[in-house]
């Protein structure tokens, strides 16, 4: 797959030589990657309307306004993205961006916000998306964190699995939603409202509206312009002219964004529509509508369709998102590595644990979890806004005067914006995201020097302290009995030195000249060495006998360990081997070399201990 911020485009869509015709159009595209984007119409007026209510009806009158100021902000993104798309039309994304043009710290900040973004995603897609379901039948919502759950183990169960959505198999339901929106506003507008206009209360109220009121409004409805990145991140995997399409694509997804959530402003201005426990705002705006028949059922089950997609967006993107940043050693580098399915399971099992824990901490709750959701996408807008601003100077291309006064002027927008959200969101839960950026940072540059270290010690070693010919390093065998597993690691000791040492810790109750005498029976040409148990542990008694007496050789420590054939079976065999291995890696240099033998489930041999 290639990874788009909040979108995936599958692999069959790859940049890589694939035919043309199996490339993204404009509208396969904008299925494809706005999913995240359509969805946010759901719980981007709400979150809105959630804070003016607190002013009754002059508040609720104000719901316009506060969405157009949004919808402009959205301009201005879609504008500056499409400067974005022309820029990097190998696509990229605000880590890309911030790698190039501004500072190794900028770009984990910008990698932070990213997964923050997409793990969010997840939570408030799924709660989102129960939520119209609950709001359609009202019975369910005992069970809401259940269902939550429980769509989110399904979703992370395919992912395991390796099943891969297309854009065309996107198409249908972002069609049906999309029409069913616009069938909502349509007949919102044209249907009689029996209630009073609230405009004239408006005019003699609205001075009772506060300011920090309406900024708080503003940054909730952000919320809505989440996935609005997403299209100039996978331009690649757009037909030619990609760098057109791309741009029409997000034009497009502007354009509708923008009418969607103003028309659904309107509509909760006109039927003077506020906050009811257990039913969503779009649900109380479709049944003003249409009723409570059948196309009422239709919108809710198409929004609840819809959010599921857009949740298992981030399990593309996320993953892979992972996988770049193991490749730049600042995560693990087991995020890189795909199972037989072709999946980046840790990524997708970190995504699923992540998310779990955010539905079960709000409660499945979409008001707690929206609150949260539009910080860390403006951190991703302001560091590619200013990244842009760096590429601008420093290309300084035809027109690039005016394409350098857009970038710059989104990034004051979205740097306020930000400054805004965090600060209306503090007591709210945002002081979560406010700590968990910085830890996130902070935790890959850790990730980052350790693997530096790694590779500098080991370039030093390379260098300075390569054996010479004839060179001949200890090799040790800890044994505690004589059976298949001695054996076998002696066989593997002897093919690596011509004298191998066998070592055992002696217990206080056992006899050590019935062990030498059985021993010398078995192995009659390999030496044996037999210490006494001086630490109450095995490994440390081991430790401490390696670094007195091999205290500059190169030392190697062969260890046999029972591979069981059966899961339950691994619970059986002591766990002696593993105690050994890691005191001798904590305390002394020697090089510890683990020889897995694999155990018959059929077999039974009562003297096999490890």
């Amino acid at each position: 797959m290639i990874l788009g911020h909040r979108g995936v485009i599958p692999s069959t869509t790859r940049a890589g030589g694939e035919p043309e015709k199996q490339k993204l159009s404009v509208a396969t595209g904008l299925a494809g990657l706005s999913l995240d984007a359509m969805a946010s119409v759901s719980y981007g007026p709400e979150a809105i309307v959630l804070v003016l209510a607190l002013a009754g009806g002059a508040g609720i009158g104000l719901t316009v306004p506060v969405t157009i100021a949004i919808a402009v902000l959205l301009a201005v993104l879609v504008a500056s993205y499409r400067q974005v798309i022309a820029a990097f039309p190998e696509g990229g994304g605000a880590y890309a961006v911030a790698k190039k043009h501004l500072s190794p710290r900028a770009s984990l900040t910008a990698a932070a916000s990213l997964i923050v973004d997409y793990t969010l995603n997840v939570a408030v897609s799924i709660a989102v998306g129960v939520a119209a379901l609950t709001s359609a039948f009202p019975a369910l919502l005992t069970y809401t964190v259940w269902i939550a759950l429980a769509i989110l183990g399904g979703i992370t169960a395919l992912n395991l699995r390796g099943i891969a959505d297309s854009a065309r198999v996107f198409m249908l339901p972002t069609v049906v939603f999309v029409v069913s929106i616009f069938t909502v506003i349509g007949a919102g507008l044209l249907r009689e409202n029996p209630a009073a206009a609230t405009a004239p209360f408006l005019a003699d109220n609205a001075h009772t509206i506060g300011i920090l009121l309406l900024l708080k409004a503003f940054s909730s409805g952000c919320a809505a312009l989440t996935g609005v990145e997403a299209i100039a991140n996978a331009v690649p995997s757009f037909k030619k002219p990609r760098v057109r399409s791309a741009q029409r694509a997000e034009v497009a997804l502007g354009i509708l964004l923008g009418t969607m959530l103003i028309g659904l402003a309107v509509l909760i201005e006109k039927f003077s529509l506020a906050p009811v426990p257990g039913t969503t705002v779009l649900s109380q705006i479709t049944s003003a509508a249409l009723g409570n028949g059948v196309g009422y059922y239709v919108v809710q089950f198409s929004t609840v369709i819809l959010l599921a997609l857009a949740a298992n967006t981030s399990y593309g993107g996320l993953p892979n998102l992972m996988r770049i940043l193991a490749d730049d050693n600042v995560l693990p580098h087991r995020f890189s590595r795909k199972s037989t399915r072709d999946v980046f399971t840790y990524g997708v099992l970190s995504l699923g644990g992540v998310g779990a824990l955010l539905l079960i901490g709000s409660g499945g709750n979409m008001n707690t979890l929206v609150p949260l959701f539009a910080i860390g996408v403006f951190i991703g807008f302001t560091l590619a806004q200013f990244g842009m601003v760096r590429h601008w100077l420093a290309e300084r291309t035809p027109g690039w005067k005016w394409r350098l006064a857009l970038n710059g002027f989104g990034a004051v927008l979205t740097s306020i914006a930000a400054v805004v959200t965090t600060a209306m969101k503090f007591t709210e839960g945002a002081w979560l995201i406010a700590l968990a950026l910085p830890a996130l940072v902070l935790g890959m540059e850790r990730i980052r020097g350790a693997y530096t270290h790694i590779g500098t010690r080991l370039t030093i070693q390379s260098d300075n302290d390569s054996l010479s010919i004839g060179y001949k390093p200890a090799v040790l065998v800890p044994v505690s009995e004589i059976t298949s597993l001695s054996t076998r690691a002696m066989a593997a000791a002897t093919a690596m030195s011509s004298q191998p040492i066998a070592i055992r810790v002696c217990l206080a109750h056992e006899s050590t000249m019935d062990f030498t005498r059985r021993w010398q029976a078995r192995h009659p040409n390999s030496r044996l060495i037999v210490i006494e148990d001086s630490e109450n542990s095995v490994g440390n008694t081991l430790a401490r006998y390696i670094r007195t007496h091999f205290p500059h050789r190169e030392t190697f420590v062969v260890v046999a360990t029972i591979d069981p054939a059966t899961r339950w079976h691994r619970f059986l065999p002591s766990q002696r081997t593993d105690e050994i291995a890691h005191a001798l890696r904590k305390h002394t240099e020697a090089v510890v070399c683990q020889i897995p033998v694999r155990i018959d489930p059929a077999h039974r041999d009562p003297a096999l201990r490890a």
